[in-house]
């Protein structure tokens, strides 16, 4: 760290203490973020999971000003044993807080890390690192949470180079399961019973309830997180917790709205690629309608999941899932797996 940025990090944490607005040089821009002094009421708490997510994490952090349009601010970066220089772009930003969670606890076990440092607070953003969150974006997601009858909000995701990309989602089902096997992204139009994902376009210009999405951002109000309580780490090292955690809001009386006017462009890859991942993504949606099923139901679901892997299996990731559901020894391979039953 420079001498600059040591002095930076001096002048906010007085300013973070008096709760005035901290002004900070960052490579792109001068930005001035509302701090909610530690102890005292924020309107919103950012939770980042980072892991080796030093190229991507700093944009996010940037995004953050504009995107609150005067909320005031808790921001955390839990950082899941990085071996890169996360902590050191995270720390160019003094306004947003370090915190070490002592090893990679996967995604809920990051998120789980961030609620317990977030103190008091109106909402929790929970944010993937390879996002970049649009003007005004965060305070309309946190007001739409606010909402009547709402706990959680959820914003328009765009792909890296600001094209459409399918964020929504359904309940899972068997049959939802077997439409997607058979035809993946090929007719956007069908039915709703036949696919997990929504496809059409159109669904995405208008605001209303979703079952869940994708949980690269959501908005969860300070009563919804209290009610519901911690994200299932036990289960879910990475993929699927978002669904269960949508779920869990839906049977706590919540629902989750889509703001089309709160916009997010997601880089990607901010978990990583290849196939141990693919196969992680297969086998944590198995978990989590085991969670929620019999066993007859769950063996129709691994069913069609075997199914949408065999139709695949030339690529290595969709090998490595096949793998993966047939063998509970290649299972314990996956990343985060040796520990959980």
């Amino acid at each position: 760290m420079t001498a600059s940025e040591k002095h930076a990090l001096g002048e906010a944490a007085v300013e973070r203490q008096s709760g005035h607005r901290v002004g900070v040089a960052s490579p792109t821009a001068t930005m001035t973020v509302s701090l909610a002094p530690e102890g005292e009421l924020a309107d919103c708490v950012v939770v980042i999971v980072a892991y080796n997510s030093a190229k991507e994490i700093g944009g996010l952090l940037d995004s953050l000003p504009a995107a609150a349009d005067g909320l005031r601010l808790r921001v955390i970066v839990v950082d899941n044993d990085s071996a890169d220089n996360t902590a050191e772009v995270v720390a160019a930003r003094p306004w947003a807080t370090h915190v070490p969670s002592g090893g990679n606890l996967g995604y809920s076990g990051g998120i789980n890390v961030g609620r317990r440092t977030a103190g008091p607070t109106r909402a929790i953003a929970v944010l993937n690192p390879d996002l970049r969150l649009e003007p005004g974006s965060l305070r309309r997601l946190a007001d739409a949470a606010q909402a009547p009858g709402a706990g959680a909000a959820v914003p328009r995701m765009l792909d890296g180079t600001g094209g459409f990309f399918p964020s929504l989602r359904r309940e899972p089902t068997v049959l939802r399961a077997l439409g997607d096997a058979l035809l993946g992204g090929k007719w956007p139009s069908r039915p709703g019973v036949l696919s997990e994902m929504v496809w059409s376009r159109g669904s995405y210009e208008r605001a209303g309830e979703v079952d869940w999405a994708t949980g690269a951002a959501i908005v969860i109000t300070a009563e919804a997180d209290a009610q519901v309580g911690p994200w299932d780490d036990e289960r879910f090292f990475l993929y699927s917790e978002e669904t269960d955690y949508c779920r869990r809001l839906r049977q706590a009386g919540f629902a989750i709205h889509y703001i089309p006017e709160a916009t997010a462009r997601h880089e990607g890859g901010g978990s990583g690629a290849g196939p141990a991942l693919v196969a992680l993504s297969t086998i944590s949606r198995l978990r989590y309608f085991r969670k929620y099923h019999g066993r007859f139901a769950t063996a129709l679901f691994v069913t069609a999941l075997g199914f949408s892997e065999l139709l695949r299996v030339r690529r290595p990731g969709n090998r490595r899932a096949m793998l993966a559901l047939l063998s509970r020894r290649s299972r314990a391979t996956l990343p985060g797996m040796s520990a959980r039953p």
